[in-house]
């Protein structure tokens, strides 16, 4: 009597990384290609590439829902990279995420961040705090034509004050 065992790809290794991969190129496509992220990168200290293995390290173990050793990470690139690179672009990540904490630390220790020319920014801060709740709070909901079209008008508002702030001139005085 023969005796079929039934192949699932399902229980492939192989195919659980591939579908990962796919899955986190997407989302990392999407995340990098959206407007806003784009002017926040741009004026950033991350470079893009940064900014992506930045990405992968922190949130491709909720994608994948195990942890993943920096070879597994470093296949999800966009662009095939070396383990080595991966964590040397990561390292590099990590120092100017550091460093840009501390500056604001600083800048609030020195009492910076009470000069009204900083206001722009505040008020930015704010305004991008919304429209991520709005994002979030429409995820998974059929959102009524009323909720999309005001989280059009917040995504466009959030563009045009993000590239209005993004000129060193903002926090000139002579404004």
């Amino acid at each position: 009597m023969l005796v079929y065992n039934i192949v699932s790809l399902k229980r492939c290794p192989q195919v659980k990384v591939l579908r990962l991969k796919e899955r986190t190129q997407k989302w990392l496509r999407h995340s990098l290609d959206d407007p806003i992220v784009k002017i926040l990168a741009k004026n950033s200290n991350l470079t893009k590439t940064q900014l992506e293995t930045l990405l992968i390290d922190v949130l491709a173990e909720n994608l994948s829902g195990k942890s993943l050793k920096f070879d597994e990470k470093a296949t999800l690139r966009l662009s095939a990279v070396s383990r080595g690179a991966f964590n040397r672009t990561l390292r590099q990540a990590r120092w100017n995420v550091i460093q840009s904490v501390y500056t604001i630390l600083l800048l609030g220790y020195l009492g910076v961040f009470e000069d009204t020319r900083l206001d722009p920014y505040l008020e930015i801060a704010n305004k991008l705090q919304t429209y991520m709740k709005a994002h979030r709070d429409l995820l998974g909901k059929k959102g009524t034509d009323e909720h999309l079209r005001v989280i059009s008008l917040l995504h466009r508002e959030l563009k045009t004050s993000l590239e209005q702030i993004s000129k060193p001139r903002i926090m000139s005085k002579k404004l």
